[in-house]
């Protein structure tokens, strides 16, 4: 049976506890639901179906992924938005992330998880109202997030695999980054 899935960088509890305002806000105002379906999230790779008897193979690559990243911070950096669909909370160039992306695109590529290459440049942000976010509703609320500041950092430790119940989308895996242990391991004083 095939499930949607996606890999993303989610964000501590503590900041998605904040942004979560800001989507409740949106659902309040403008009827935005889709936002709340999921954690506060960077993503790496979108939505796409596979059948649920790979998921144990998913999980082995990102393990492998994160075995070769140190942990590393993003910056968020205000609100931004791709006109006249979706509102959210930018982050500021990282090449870590970027990197990230990179690794992740590499491996699901040589895969056999059929997705597709993304033709659009990676540009990582947090979503805070997307898809139900119709032209006219766009207009009332970007007014009210284009002047707003929104500037904090977090550290990235890992990455995840989400995986859609039907309603909303739960982190069923975690592969952490090296940890200082590690990255030391065989170095001599």
């Amino acid at each position: 049976m095939e499930s949607m899935y996606f890999v993303a960088v989610v964000l501590p509890k503590h900041l998605d506890e904040k942004i979560l305002q800001h989507k409740k806000w949106m659902k309040e105002n403008y009827g935005c639901k889709v936002g709340l379906k999921s954690p506060a999230h960077v993503t790496l790779v979108p939505p796409f179906w596979m059948n649920a008897e790979n998921e144990s193979q998913l999980k082995n690559n990102l393990k492998t992924i994160a075995s070769a990243v140190v942990p590393f911070t993003v910056w968020t950096n205000n609100f931004a938005a791709f006109k006249p669909r979706t509102l959210f909370v930018a982050t500021k160039e990282n090449k870590a992330l970027n990197e990230l992306k990179k690794k992740t695109d590499d491996v699901f590529q040589r895969s056999d998880y059929k997705i597709k290459k993304e033709a659009r440049p990676f540009h990582p942000h947090i979503t805070i109202a997307t898809r139900d976010l119709h032209k006219a509703a766009f207009a009332g609320a970007w007014p009210q997030f284009q002047n707003k500041s929104f500037e904090e950092s977090f550290a990235a430790t890992s990455i995840s695999l989400l995986k859609h119940n039907g309603r909303t989308w739960d982190v069923i895996f975690t592969a952490n980054f090296k940890t200082d242990l590690e990255q030391n391991a065989g170095k001599t004083v």
